[in-house]
């Protein structure tokens, strides 16, 4: 089973943490130069506002309503998304970053589903008491129906931020509940292109037969319908998975306390991060350093800081990215 956890409404999360005078307030995020909505609270959904809408189109019915509408802050989701992973690194064996508000998380095999809820549930505590973004998590057998059953852990407050989709009953009924448009790798056009089939929902997309999926769509189609079927399709190396954002981190088994050991350990983990972005023939435009203290010692003064680094141009170089580690920690 793996787990796919998301942080909700993350751009406006992170600004209300700065400012609880945003909560229960109707808010946008604005793209670069504020040209088009690229986040929005629930309260501001209710408004009948949507993603990607320019501004300018909207100004009047934010003005009505007392919107607020705010530049956006890449810099600080950035260092609010580095906290957030590192507290699910801490809680979760396995952890694999896919954008700047979701990871999936991998549980052990010997875990009941019930086992996973409970902690998932401990994890979502965690995440909100140490960062203070609210998260959800989707449990399931494939990536892509974690993915659904995530958005049903938002949605329905009665799964306490966790919903597990862990028997084939539960598989095809949120399947049903699900429009194919949400479906994780099902893109605007090629929603419409189905809907001329009659496939309207997830549920009429994974009983289509399997003969006329694989003569009528491409592999990556494919896997998304065998996926829906609770198949595991989706590679399981990260390295294998091309992603938004990538975090190389570890928990060291002993206090370090002089700087030339971070150098030394930065070092390394940059050294790794090249070798991945290489691997998947990326490049990076910008490096984050964060840095944290053992949180399990009450006993100690705490700290946790991260800084940003953003790269002249987008680069794989192991000594470039080295280089503004260091400027970064510094």
């Amino acid at each position: 089973m793996v787990g796919l956890i998301d942080c909700n409404n993350f751009f406006v999360s992170c600004e209300r943490v700065f400012d609880p005078r945003l909560h229960q307030r109707p808010v946008v995020v604005l793209s670069n130069n504020d040209g088009c909505v690229s986040a929005l609270s629930n309260e501001a959904k209710a408004l009948g506002l949507t993603r990607g809408q320019p501004y300018f189109q909207i100004k009047a019915v934010c003005d009505a309503h007392n919107v607020a509408v705010l530049s956006g802050n890449h810099r600080l989701y950035g260092d609010i998304s580095a906290r957030v992973m590192t507290v699910l690194m801490e809680m979760a064996e396995r952890v694999e970053v896919y954008s700047i508000d979701e990871a999936f998380i991998f549980f052990e095999p010997w875990m009941s589903v019930q086992d996973m809820v409970e902690y998932g549930r401990e994890i979502v505590r965690r995440v909100r008491r140490c960062t203070g973004i609210p998260t959800a998590l989707g449990i399931a057998p494939t990536r892509t129906l974690a993915k659904i059953a995530s958005k049903f852990a938002k949605k329905y407050p009665a799964y306490h931020h966790v919903c597990a989709i862990d028997s084939d009953e539960k598989r095809r009924k949120a399947l049903e509940l699900t429009s194919l448009g949400d479906v994780w790798g099902v893109g605007r056009h090629l929603c419409r292109r189905l809907a001329n089939y009659g496939l309207n929902t997830a549920l009429d997309f994974a009983d289509w037969p399997e003969a006329y999926v694989r003569q009528t769509l491409a592999l990556p189609t494919v896997r998304t319908w065998r996926e829906l079927n609770g198949e595991w399709c989706v590679p399981a190396d990260p390295r294998d998975v091309r992603r938004k954002s990538m975090v190389t981190s570890r928990s060291f088994g002993h206090d370090l306390t002089r700087r030339e050991e971070l150098s030394d350990a930065i070092a390394l983990f940059a050294t790794l991060t090249g070798r991945r972005l290489r691997r998947q023939g990326s490049v990076a435009t910008g490096i984050m350093v964060f840095i944290a203290t053992n949180t399990h010692r009450e006993d100690k003064a705490q700290y946790s800081n991260s800084a940003y680094v953003p790269l002249n141009e987008p680069t794989a170089d192991t000594l470039t990215i080295a280089h503004a580690a260091r400027r970064a920690l510094d």
